[in-house]
């Protein structure tokens, strides 16, 4: 299973020391669904989509919507359980645990760096 770091290029914030990529069907399909926690500095990169849900999560997380270029084209912080967030503009998601948008002051137009681990 690989994994990515990812970094804002504008202001040097982590984002993730380790984030999953869910980059398969089945890596897409099960997502966060069988973790009861997402530790800070760990996440999940889901490639391709343009949206997620929190349908039987156990907790909050915050969505990173990218484009292909990895422009941060829409957040979503604190998204609570049972809820849908779509971005027709978006090529991938990054999910983050609850309060990374606003510790590492990531905002729209934001260019991050996507770097593999493995």
């Amino acid at each position: 299973m690989a994994s990515v770091r990812v970094v804002n290029e504008g202001n040097g914030a982590v984002l993730a020391d380790r984030a999953i990529v869910a980059n398969t069907s089945a890596l897409r399909r099960t997502g966060l669904l069988r973790h009861d926690t997402l530790p800070a500095g760990q996440g999940l990169w889901i490639v391709p989509t343009e949206g997620v849900h929190t349908i039987g999560m156990k907790f909050s997380i915050d969505l990173v919507f990218l484009n292909r270029a990895r422009t941060v084209v829409k957040i979503c912080a604190n998204v609570p359980k049972w809820r849908f967030a779509v971005c027709l503009k978006a090529h991938s998601v990054l999910e983050l645990p609850a309060g990374t948008i606003g510790s590492t002051g990531t905002r729209s137009g934001d260019q991050l760096t996507v770097v593999p681990l493995n």
